[in-house]
C-alpha cells in the first residue's frame, strides 16, 4: 500500500472518480478484435498506448493522484468477467445470452449484464492486472476503481436458481473475490482504491423494464459491501472509498430523478472511509449537502468518514471554471465540515469502452475536455482549501 497524504498538494483532499474517454482508435481496435480482424497482442498493444498518453496528460493536469483511466477495461462493471462489451473472452461459468439489463438510460439505451449459468465464480481479470502494466508510466500516486459485489450480485439471475450452486455460495465467493481484487489493487502500487457502486441508486428507481431495481436490495447491496469492507483494518479502510453516481454512458444517466434521500441514508451505513458523491450536476444540491452532512460518521466501525463532492460533470462539455469548483466546495462547506470534505467528479468520464460522447461530438474532443476539467478541478480544490483554511 503507497504511503499518501490526499492533502498535501491541495489542502482539500481531491481525486478522480477512474474512468476517461477511450480515444476513437482504441474504441475501432475494440471493434475489431471482436470481429476477429485483429489480435489480443494487437488490441493490448492499442491499449497501452492509449494508457500512456492517458497517464502523460493526466499528470499535466496537475492532479496529485491519477488514474490509468481504465483504458484496458471493458467497463467498471464487466471488467472482471470479460475481455470487450460484445462478450469476447467472457469467463467461466458465464452466458452472453439471458442476462439482466444492469440499467437503462435516460436516452432509452439499455448496458446489459451477463447470466451466471454455474459455479464457482471466479473473476478472470482483476484490477490488478491492468495496474501493474500501467503502474510504470506513472510519476504519481495511481489510484484504482474496483467493482462493488453488489453489483457482480446482479450476475445470478433474479428469480430462478443457478442449479447446483445457490445464491449464497454465489455472494460467499464474491465477497471473497471482491476482497481479493481489493488487496491485489494495493499490492500493486494503488495509494487509494474506490468501489463502484452505481447500482445504489438504481436500486430504488422502481423500473418496471428492469425487474431487479423492483427487488428492494439496497439494503442488502450495503450488507453484502459492509462483508468485504469488514475484511480490512481500520487504517486500510481510510484509503477505500464508495462512488456514487446516477449513471454516465453516452452522455446519459440511468437513476437521476431517484431522490438521494432514498440512498444517502443506507450508503454511508458502508464502513468505508470516504464517499465519492455526484453533486456537480445534481439540480438541487443545498439538500444533498445537508444530509450528507448529517449523516456522515464520526465512528464508521473505528474511522471517521469523508465526502468528495462531485464539482464536474463528465456528461456536459461546457468546462467549469477554477472559480466556479472553488465556490461549490465552500457553499458545501456550511453543511459539511471542512476538514471531513474533498473533490472528485461526478463519475468516470467514460465508464464503458465504446462510448460515443454525443453531446461532446467525438471521444476524442471528450477526452480534451477531460483533462481541462480535471486541471480546474484541482486548481479550484486548492483556491478553496485557502479560503477556508483547510491544509
Amino acid at each position: 500500500m503507497t504511503d499518501y497524504d490526499p492533502r498535501t498538494a491541495t489542502g482539500i483532499p481531491t481525486e478522480p472518480v477512474g474512468s476517461l474517454p477511450r480515444p476513437a482508435k482504441l474504441q475501432a481496435a475494440y471493434a475489431d478484435y471482436d470481429a476477429g480482424k485483429i489480435t489480443r497482442e494487437q488490441l493490448e498493444n492499442a491499449q497501452d498506448e492509449a494508457v500512456r498518453d492517458s497517464i502523460s496528460k493526466f499528470e499535466a493536469t496537475g492532479s496529485p493522484i491519477i488514474s490509468d483511466g481504465e483504458q484496458r477495461v471493458s467497463s467498471f462493471a464487466t471488467y472482471p468477467v470479460t475481455d470487450t462489451l460484445a462478450g469476447t473472452g467472457l469467463a467461466d461459468h458465464l452466458s452472453a445470452e439471458g442476462g439482466q439489463y444492469f440499467a437503462i438510460f435516460a436516452d432509452g439505451h439499455p448496458r446489459q449484464l451477463p447470466r451466471l449459468t454455474g459455479g464457482p465464480f471466479r473473476y478472470k481479470t482483476y484490477a490488478a492486472d491492468n495496474l501493474r502494466k500501467s503502474i510504470g508510466y506513472a510519476t504519481k500516486p495511481m489510484k484504482q476503481a474496483v467493482i462493488a459485489p453488489s453489483m457482480i450480485l446482479l450476475l445470478y439471475p433474479l428469480k430462478d436458481p443457478v442449479r447446483g450452486y445457490s445464491r449464497e455460495q454465489f455472494e460467499d465467493d464474491i465477497v471473497a473475490e471482491c476482497e481479493k481484487d481489493i488487496r491485489q489493487a494495493f499490492d500493486a502500487g494503488a495509494a487509494r482504491v474506490s468501489i463502484d457502486f452505481t447500482e445504489g441508486r438504481l436500486a430504488t428507481r422502481d423500473d418496471p423494464r428492469n425487474p431487479w431495481t423492483q427487488a428492494g436490495l439496497l439494503q442488502h447491496f450495503v450488507e453484502l459491501n459492509n462483508r468485504v469492507l469488514a475484511r480490512f483494518t481500520p487504517a486500510e479502510r481510510t484509503k477505500i472509498g464508495i462512488h456514487t453516481c446516477p449513471g454516465g454512458d453516452r452522455d446519459s444517466v440511468h437513476s437521476a430523478d431517484v431522490p438521494y434521500a432514498n440512498l444517502l441514508p443506507e450508503m454511508f451505513k458502508m464502513n468505508a472511509g470516504y464517499f465519492l458523491i455526484q453533486l456537480a450536476s445534481e439540480r438541487d444540491k443545498d439538500p444533498v449537502y445537508r444530509m450528507i452532512g448529517e449523516c456522515l460518521r464520526d465512528d464508521a466501525d473505528g474511522i471517521a468518514q469523508m465526502a468528495y463532492i462531485g464539482v464536474i460533470n463528465p456528461l456536459n462539455p461546457r468546462v467549469e471554471s477554477p472559480e466556479e469548483v472553488r465556490d461549490a466546495l465552500v457553499h458545501a462547506a456550511n453543511f459539511i465540515p471542512k476538514e471531513r470534505l474533498g473533490a472528485t467528479d461526478d463519475c468516470g468520464f467514460s465508464p464503458f469502452s465504446i462510448d460515443e460522447k454525443p453531446n461532446h461530438g467525438s471521444p476524442d474532443y471528450a477526452r480534451e475536455i477531460a483533462f481541462q476539467k480535471i486541471h480546474n478541478r484541482v486548481e479550484g480544490a486548492t483556491m478553496a482549501a485557502e479560503k477556508l483554511g483547510v491544509g
